[in-house]
């Protein structure tokens, strides 16, 4: 009677420790799940937002004035900003339209508009951004504490002073291991912290704002005019 009290109780407590261990693994796995998805959808907003920006670098007309719109924007060369420039955008962001007595202020307020677009979806972006840091710092802060209270190594070693044949038979973890397979087995479950590089979505630009950016643009749209008129007027027809 008492060793049928003590095996019960031991396989209660083994089944506890390991249902525990699953339990707080899977809900970190769901929280990174949940991180992942959040991710995906901050960078299709990224790529919404570089077509703003692939609809101003149409406005540059040439390669040498969109080389000057990327050193005023502060682009670095082969980032995923810098491969927006080119990409196509009609069919999914219309060129901006607007109305003046001539074709340069016209093309001037096309120009700034377009901007103050840019600006507007990258001041968006930056808060999604923000959220999936927000996650990311939670997720790796429930990460930290998971590791800390759940030790593979040290439940192992205590599983493997119980009485296994039960665990064995349910297959949920075995007791032979030696020292090697145990490091490994512990390396191969081991959940690190998760960095931003590895979510894959592109910091936002620092845009500045546009009321102080507004003499920098004007200046662009009349060098642009002035080079490439002939352009300006194909692209405003």
């Amino acid at each position: 009677m008492e060793q049928d009290l003590i095996l019960s109780l031991t396989r209660q407590v083994r089944e506890e420790v390991v249902g525990n261990y699953l339990l707080e693994r899977r809900l970190i796995e769901l929280q990174m799940e949940h991180l992942n998805t959040l991710a995906a959808e901050t960078l299709r907003q990224a790529s919404s937002t570089g077509l703003r920006l692939a609809r101003l670098s149409s406005l540059m007309i040439e390669t040498d004035m969109r080389r000057q719109l990327v050193e005023m924007l502060g682009l670095e060369a082969r980032s995923f900003w810098v491969a927006c420039l080119d990409r196509k955008f009609k069919g999914r962001v219309r060129l901006i339209s607007a109305s003046a007595l001539t074709q340069k202020a016209k093309f001037r307020k096309v120009l700034l508009e377009s901007y103050s677009h840019l600006h507007r979806w990258m001041k968006q972006y930056r808060g999604r951004y923000e959220d999936v840091q927000n996650e990311r710092s939670a997720v790796n802060s429930n990460i930290d504490s998971f590791q800390k209270n759940f030790d593979l190594l040290a439940i192992l070693n205590f599983l493997r002073s119980l009485d296994m044949e039960g665990i064995e038979r349910k297959r949920i973890l075995g007791h032979n291991f030696t020292a090697k397979e145990m490091a490994e087995l512990d390396k191969k479950l081991y959940i690190g912290p998760v960095g931003m590089e590895e979510l894959n979505i592109p910091v936002p630009l620092d845009l500045p704002e546009p009321d102080s950016f507004r003499r920098d643009l004007n200046n662009l749209a009349e060098e642009i005019f002035r080079h490439y008129h002939k352009g300006v007027k194909k692209i405003l027809r």
